[in-house]
This record gives structure tokens, C-alpha cells and sequence, in this order.
């Protein structure tokens, strides 16, 4: 606490924001979004909150174009953590807030890297909250961004868009999404967020895995859905990996756990979910407890609810304390 108080007033006391200063906010949000994929929201939520709040106090004073440039896109990314924390806590609203405040910081920045990122996330923002269609819009949205930056994002915009087209229903454009991400791949160029790493990249085992959720959706791919998330598993299996992400990984099982229940597999559908079902409580964030109910449904709408009687008591158990229910 002591460090950090110090840290805050080196910031503010400076009467012009020095190269210094910029490097050590730099480092901050690069640490931030390192940590976000892989440890508990309450861990790094009050680090996140003094960050975005010394970034704006900064922004309030006058700066060097250059510096403004920094502070705009530190900001932005910051903002765009937070909209990350308030979908995680299941409150769409505030993450679309924070998130359309990110999308400012990003036009005073002028990065078209940082726009497309925060176009990903208010895509993945919109399909958590069951708006497809806009989850498919944002996605497009951020396409001419994603092509001029040429990072990871330009792999993350079609699978996104996937997932969303998917859950509406239509499964020709959804694969189609899906090859194009796997495309893109061949043409990315790592820009300056990529660089940051973290929850600012996208890799190949998202891609793996929102594959497979987007599979999960359509009738008659459950042995794709199954291939797919087998590799997604596999490839989140070693949590020391810097592309480990405990919310992908256990968005993984639930896939794998679906295309399993649709073969009637329900021995290795809870195989694949015990996993998921033993995460603490500070680790069930939204999107979690959505994919953990949508196994639920899979049992429920094959019939097999009466076979399944222990695994459906879980699931219902790990639903009931979700994230959000903590004392904030």
C-alpha cells in the first residue's frame, strides 16, 4: 500500500508527465493485463481502479502531444480491463460504459489496434448478454480497424463473430468464420497490443476454443465441437503456459462436456466437467456459470436429465455462487 501511495503521488506531483513516468504507467497496465486471464478478479481490481484513476487525473492536465498519445492508450486499455471486470461480475451495462469510455481514449489516441481490441471486447460483451446480433455487429465494426493494425485482433473479430452467428442459428456463416480466423493467422502482424500480451493478445488456443463454442451451438457438429475442444483442452492444460487463462480453459470443458452429452456420452461429459464444477467461487465469472447452464440445457433438451441426476445437482450447486454473489 505504501509502494502504490508513493507510486500515485511521483505521478501527480510532476508538473509535466516525464518519459519516466509514462514507462512505469506502461509497465502497470502491461502487469494488469498479463494478470487478468489467470488470476481471481479480486486480486487485481483495486491495482485496476488507482491505475484508470491516476491515467484520467493525468489526462486532466495538459500534456506533449506524444504524451498525450501514451496516457490516451493507457487509458484505453485500462477502461477496456474494467469493462472486462463489470461483464465478468455480470453487469453488461457498466462493461459497455467502461467500454465506450475505452473507445474515446482509443480515438484520442489514434491506434487503430486499440480500436479493434475494443470492438472484440464489446462483441464478447454482447453475446455473454445473449445480444447475437449485436455481438455480430461489433464484430464487423471493428474489421477495417483489425486490417490497418494487422495484430492478433484481425483473428479474434471473425471468430467472435462466429460464435455470435452460431447462436442465432446460422451455421453457414459461422463456419465461414471460422475458416476465415484460422486464415488470418498467416497474415497477422504482432502490433503494439499484442506486444502488451495478456488479455490484450489473442492466440491459438482462443481460437481453439471459441471454435468449439461456436460449434457447440449447431446441431449435428457435435464430433467437430468435440475435436476442436479436445485440442483447446489439451492446449490449456499446462497453467504455467503465459497463454493460460483459467476462464478459456474452463470454457473448453464445458464444450468438450456438450459435444459429449449430444453423443450421449454423460460419463464423459462429467469427466469433462468436474473440472469446471471445482473452481472457487471468486473464479465462477460470468462467462463460466453461462457455459457451465448451457451444459445443463445440452442434458435437459437430449433427455437425459433423469440419467444424469448427479451431474445436473452440480451444476445447479456451482450456479448458485457465482462471482458476482461475493461481497464486492
Amino acid at each position: 500500500m505504501a509502494a502504490q501511495r508513493a507510486r500515485q503521488y511521483a505521478m501527480l506531483a510532476a508538473e509535466s508527465t516525464s518519459p519516466a513516468a509514462i514507462t512505469q504507467l506502461t509497465e502497470d497496465v502491461q502487469r494488469l493485463a498479463l494478470a487478468y486471464p489467470q488470476r481471481p478478479i479480486s486480486q487485481i481490481l483495486p491495482d485496476l481502479v488507482e491505475t484508470q484513476d491516476t491515467l484520467f487525473t493525468l489526462l486532466e492536465r495538459r500534456q506533449q502531444p506524444a504524451q498525450s498519445r501514451d496516457l490516451h492508450f493507457l487509458a484505453g486499455i485500462t477502461s477496456g480491463l474494467l469493462a472486462k471486470v463489470s461483464h465478468d461480475m455480470a453487469d453488461p451495462h457498466s462493461a459497455m460504459l467502461q467500454a465506450r469510455t475505452a473507445v474515446l481514449c482509443a480515438d484520442q489516441a489514434g491506434h487503430p489496434g486499440l480500436q479493434a481490441w475494443l470492438r472484440g471486447l464489446q462483441s464478447l460483451v454482447a453475446y455473454w448478454a445473449g445480444r447475437y446480433a449485436e455481438a455480430v455487429r461489433y464484430a464487423e465494426a471493428g474489421r477495417e480497424y483489425a486490417t490497418q493494425a494487422g495484430g492478433t485482433s484481425a483473428v479474434w473479430l471473425p471468430v467472435s463473430a462466429a460464435r455470435a452467428y452460431a447462436a442465432l442459428g446460422n451455421a453457414e456463416q459461422a463456419k465461414a468464420a471460422i475458416h476465415e480466423a484460422e486464415d488470418a493467422w498467416s497474415r497477422v502482424r504482432p502490433d503494439e497490443m499484442d506486444e502488451m500480451g495478456g488479455i490484450c493478445t489473442f492466440n491459438q488456443p482462443r481460437t481453439l476454443y471459441y471454435a468449439s463454442d461456436a460449434l457447440a451451438w449447431l446441431p449435428g457438429e457435435a464430433a467437430t465441437t468435440e475435436r476442436y475442444a479436445l485440442q483447446a483442452v489439451q492446449a490449456y492444460s499446462d497453467r504455467y503456459d503465459p497463454a493460460w487463462a483459467f476462464g478459456d480453459q474452463a470454457g473448453s470443458h464445458t464444450n468438450l462436456a456438450i459435444a459429449r452429452v449430444a453423443n450421449g456420452e454423460l460419463d464423459a461429459a462429467e469427466d469433462a466437467l468436474t473440472p469446471v464444477l471445482d473452481l472457487p467461487a471468486d473464479q465462477r465469472i460470468n462467462g463460466i456459470v453461462h457455459s457451465v447452464r448451457r451444459v445443463h440445457q445440452a442434458i435437459t433438451r437430449a433427455g437425459h436429465a433423469s440419467d444424469a441426476r448427479d451431474l445436473i445437482d452440480g451444476i445447479e450447486h456451482f450456479t448458485h455462487t457465482p462471482a458476482n454473489a461475493l461481497p464486492r
